[in-house]
């Protein structure tokens, strides 16, 4: 889902997610 929308954004919204 995230790569679909882009790499750059993806990774930011992932590491949140994980930190979180």
């Amino acid at each position: 889902l995230g790569k679909s929308l882009s790499t750059g954004n993806s990774k930011s919204f992932f590491v949140r997610k994980k930190n979180k």
